[in-house]
């Protein structure tokens, strides 16, 4: 049986309810359970415990982060998460160190996880729409993906020996949303992990 452990990014805030990903959030639970599978969660609005979250890590196959994207990255109590969790993480819960070694420099920065197996998944909320991403002719990501744009969330999982999912994406949700196209299509993306 198959553990996935589900982290909601989102900060409880007066401007910003949280209700989509609340619900992305539910929708993966429920798809997740009606495989079988064991669901674990963590929520930014809660207090959480690191040697907790650690063990989560440890026992999940597969690690959705769902988070709505703020300024262009994660929301901040979702990187101090990260942070506090996977810093505590390299004392040998998730890496034996970053891969190198003095005797041996061949060894590659970034190689040291000791996750390799288990697999995450990116499922983020955007205001930006979809035509933003992939198109030079775009201002402000000048072609870039999603993906590119959350390079430094993927090295963080990477660093730790965890193999991607495909992203998912939930684009212009404040001004032209399609949320029931959107969860379909989430239902759809979650039916191949």
């Amino acid at each position: 049986m198959k553990t996935v452990f589900i982290i909601n990014g989102h900060m409880p805030s007066p401007y910003e309810k949280g209700r989509l990903n609340r619900t992305l959030v539910d929708i993966a639970d429920r798809c997740f359970q009606e495989k079988g599978y064991t669901v674990l969660h963590t929520a930014m609005g809660d207090d959480y415990d690191v040697s907790d979250e650690l063990e989560k890590h440890q026992k999940a196959d597969v690690i959705l982060l769902q988070t709505p994207v703020h300024w262009m990255g994660l929301p901040w109590g979702t990187k101090k998460y990260i942070d506090e969790i996977y810093s505590a993480g390299m004392s040998g819960q998730f890496s034996d160190g970053d891969g190198r070694t003095r005797k041996d420099s061949s060894r590659h920065y970034g190689s040291g996880g000791t996750l390799v197996g288990k697999q995450y998944m990116l499922s983020l909320t955007f205001n930006a729409p979809k035509e933003a991403f992939q198109d030079p002719a775009q201002y402000l990501f000048q072609g870039k993906s999603v993906d590119d744009l959350f390079f430094p969330t993927h090295m963080n999982f990477r660093f730790f020996g965890m193999t991607p999912l495909e992203t998912f994406v939930c684009y212009d949700v404040l001004k032209n949303p399609d949320i029931e196209a959107d969860f379909k299509r989430f239902r759809a993306h979650l039916d191949q992990i």
